[in-house]
């Protein structure tokens, strides 16, 4: 049997408007216009779609995604401390972190930070502090 792979999640917010920054310039989406007055965000291959007032999709499950209550994980490609600080850069508080966590790649390091409805965000980092400090040009040395 073939391997399936996800093509978009959705989630649901009160306020697209209050939603906008976020995604775009925290999670670095690209914002796609899906006609009709609805909008998506794009993370390379993968997208979210976001329902909001006076969005009525069709089909939706039998209990729709409401505000405030979805929990999404986006890897990010550096060092965990990157994540904290861009967050930081951005005025977005972190709810926990971070914190040890076992994620799709095994284990990794993660922060977590809140949309403004309250659904819990996640950047799980895959790369050591050492290896990403190296990345970007810090100096990291062994205190004994």
């Amino acid at each position: 049997m073939p391997s399936c792979s996800r093509s978009s999640t959705t989630a649901s917010s009160t306020s697209l408007d209050a939603i906008e920054p976020v995604l775009p310039d925290v999670l670095a989406a690209e914002l796609i216009d899906r006609g009709g007055g609805t909008w998506a965000y794009r993370f390379g291959a993968e997208q979210l779609n976001v329902h909001g007032p006076g969005v009525e999709p069709d089909p939706v499950a039998r209990i729709p995604v409401a505000p405030g209550n979805s929990d999404l994980c986006f890897e990010w490609p550096d060092a965990i401390e990157t994540a904290a600080r861009h967050l930081q850069e951005h005025g977005v508080a972190i709810d926990q972190g971070p914190v040890v966590r076992r994620g799709a790649k095994g284990q990794g390091t993660s922060v977590y930070f809140r949309d403004p409805d309250g659904s819990l965000i996640e950047f799980i980092s895959y790369v050591s502090s050492a290896e990403g400090l190296a990345n970007t040009g810090f100096v990291t040395r062994e205190l004994g």
